[in-house]
């Protein structure tokens, strides 16, 4: 027997000695991501909000299911629209970027906005500050515009 054979007769025991003394509870389960995926998707199809703006995550992470931005627009709005407010900061952001939806300053700031006016203590500060980064790309006519967006919204709540 080699050096080489004999080094790996030696690992192959400690492995096998190893793995007989393991507890049961050392075995790691990792369930399937597309079948949670397809529960996730279930919900958010019948206008569960939390389970729009979670697949809005998924799709725009690609956690779970293939990344889409433009899917993940799609279910971020659909939660954004019920006043999921990490759903509006989100599609805030995607308008931003231009990722899954055409760039749109106006809309990024209103949807950042009223992401804003839900959250307390330093998550509000850090939405509006990212609201006030996108407001120094725009002119006062688009922030004004996109202020009257945000106040319509709420009046249509």
């Amino acid at each position: 027997m080699t050096k080489i054979g004999r080094c790996l007769a030696v690992i192959l025991a400690v492995v096998a000695v190893e793995t007989a003394n393991a507890s049961p509870r050392q075995v790691i389960y990792v369930p399937a991501p597309y079948a949670s995926a397809a529960r996730v998707i279930r919900l958010a199809k019948h206008g569960n909000m939390n389970a729009q703006a979670q697949l809005g995550w998924m799709y725009s992470t690609g956690r779970g299911v293939p990344q889409d931005y433009y899917g993940a627009a799609k279910w971020y709005y659909g939660a954004a629209v019920q006043g999921h407010g990490w759903a509006q900061f989100e599609l805030g952001l995607l308008y931003n970027n231009g990722r899954g939806v055409p760039r749109d300053y106006v809309l990024a700031y209103m949807w950042l906005n009223l992401s804003a006016s839900q959250a307390a203590g330093d998550d509000r500060d850090f939405r509006a500050r990212i609201r006030d980064a996108v407001a120094s790309k725009m002119t006062a006519a688009q922030v004004a515009k996109a202020q009257q967006l945000a106040l319509a919204w709420y009046k249509t709540r």
